[in-house]
């Protein structure tokens, strides 16, 4: 049964984030809020985690996970970003969009398309995911909480714990979010190709 954490969308209690925190630390695989829609979430590095969420979304290995990142310091120690992407991905975020690149070693291979060796990042622009990460200290592995043979992803929090009670350790619920995806976009071979038209405006990316 997963536990619900209700959490103000503007003034995230700091004893609330740090039950959240400490969960995931204890390899939770949470549902929670973002720019977009609402993602699953776990620590880098949990194969539990990992695991249950490809069972989720029935992916396979070709599926870039997302490292969700505080900022540009912590997004840096797991990519590998020249000069003109980074001016890019600069002028882009704190938003709505996942960047794929390549990965550094930091990334565990198992989270690295087996092929490409790249991973997704991306900085969210949402209140709740920024106190989040700032509490955790480290990047969230994360995935958008689209079921298999659904066209949009899940956005409300209680719904979420009626349906994925089971499976889910814990819900965070701040209030309304999101409706689409990020966007995504690919640089791993050094032009940007959109790969999905998402909640970010891809005109910079034409």
């Amino acid at each position: 049964m997963a536990k619900y954490f209700d959490v103000h969308p503007e003034n995230p209690q700091p004893r609330v984030l740090a039950q959240i925190a400490d969960s995931i630390r204890a390899d939770a695989l949470i549902a929670y809020p973002t720019d977009s829609c609402y993602a699953l979430g776990c620590r880098l590095g949990s194969r539990d985690g990992t695991d249950r969420m490809r069972a989720i979304r029935r992916l396979d290995d070709r599926h870039h996970f997302t490292l969700v990142c505080q900022d540009f310091a912590q997004l840096g120690q797991f990519v590998q970003v020249d000069k003109d992407v980074f001016r890019a991905i600069k002028a882009s975020t704190p938003g709505s969009y996942t960047f794929i690149l390549p990965a550094t070693r930091e990334v565990p291979r198992m989270l690295q398309h087996p092929k490409k060796k790249t991973v997704g990042v991306r900085i969210p622009d949402h209140v709740v995911t920024q106190a989040i990460l700032t509490e955790l200290g480290e990047p969230l592995l994360s995935s958008t909480l689209l079921l298999p043979d659904e066209a949009e992803p899940m956005t409300q929090g209680w719904e979420i714990k009626d349906r994925l009670d089971h499976v889910l350790d814990a819900v965070v619920d701040s209030g309304e979010c999101g409706t689409e995806p990020t966007t995504v976009i690919d640089f791993s071979g050094g032009e940007a190709e959109i790969v999905r038209r998402g909640a970010g405006d891809t005109a910079r990316f034409e």
